[in-house]
């Protein structure tokens, strides 16, 4: 008989998921994925339920002509994700592309119909839901945990955070009330102030909303489209700063590098090299690459060519 507590609870899981092509997998991304880890770690503590956040490559993203072999991308993932509590959900990857948020997310909730599911993503992603596949029936299947990407600094120009003041409050509010604006109209109305809301089981809320007319209740079919109209998700804007860093700039440096260096002699290009791979062990900042790559990662794209980087045999 196993000892595992997580078995012996029937507590329905909260699975946080934050996809994206990983091309390479950087610093941003962890970030992100620990920030919501770390909030929701007490929670699921008390109320004794499991807790899965994980990173969700894709096969290839529809707005991208090419992507990095899957293998290579999972690779990186594996190496990055060592020795954290973030996970590396498979779903998407394999599949042949293009593969879209919406028919993940149909999957994950008939995977885990009881559990509370919650989908990662920047704010420049979700203002343009309305363009995505489906986008806007996202939050029929899953809530949505917002990250500003975008302009993140500006909450702090005037609200630090201890801040306690009534200014300080009124300006956050109203800059929440902005972000808030500028996604699709239709989604508006799900945005809450607390993620804690992001965990009420999407089925309570639609209980909540018919409770006044219990006939109603009984009268829908389970898998009618107008319960599952009515079971919408709730939306979360975290306005603390995060790392502004795409995996298109890493690209663009690791290519940069390589060019410099494979013009030079192979003798050159051997010296040239023992700055950068410093950097990138040490975390010192003279190579920008130092500060958003792991360096596994760093090392596993150098030994296997990846992104025209130099290569330092």
């Amino acid at each position: 008989m196993s000892n595992n507590p997580q078995k012996k609870t029937t507590a329905p899981a909260i699975r946080a998921y934050l996809g994206g092509s990983f091309d390479p997998i950087h610093n941003g991304h962890l970030e992100v994925a620990l920030h919501v880890y770390q909030d929701l770690l007490p929670i699921a503590t008390q109320q004794n339920r499991p807790l899965h956040v994980s990173l969700l490559p894709n096969a290839c993203s529809p707005f991208k002509t090419q992507s990095t072999d899957p293998a290579h991308r999972l690779a990186m993932l594996q190496l990055a994700t060592q020795d954290t509590p973030i996970q590396i959900n498979e779903l998407e990857i394999w599949q042949a592309p293009p593969v879209y948020t919406i028919d993940s997310v149909r999957t994950l909730r008939q995977q885990y119909p009881n559990d509370c599911l919650i989908f990662i993503m920047g704010m420049d992603s979700a203002r343009s839901l309305d363009k995505w596949k489906d986008g806007l029936q996202l939050t029929d299947y899953v809530n949505l945990w917002v990250f500003n990407r975008e302009d993140s600094d500006h909450i702090n120009d005037g609200v630090s955070d201890n801040a306690t003041s009534l200014g300080n409050s009124i300006a956050t509010s109203q800059y929440l009330a902005t972000l808030q604006s500028q996604l699709p109209l239709p989604l508006q109305p799900h945005v809450t102030n607390s993620p804690i809301e992001l965990l009420t089981p999407m089925t309570r809320c639609l209980l909540n909303t018919m409770e006044a007319d219990s006939s109603k209740i009984n009268s829908l079919d389970v898998n009618s489209t107008d319960l599952k109209s009515a079971m919408k998700g709730r939306i979360y804007i975290d306005t603390r700063p995060i790392t502004a860093v795409s995996s298109t700039q890493i690209r663009e440096q690791l290519q940069i590098l390589g060019n410099k260096t494979n013009k030079m002699p192979v003798t050159e290009r051997q010296i040239a090299s023992i700055a950068p791979i410093n950097d990138i062990m040490s975390n010192t900042h003279p190579n920008s690459l130092a500060k958003w790559l792991n360096p596994a990662v760093y090392h596993y794209i150098i030994a296997h060519q990846l992104y025209s980087a130099a290569q330092f045999r």
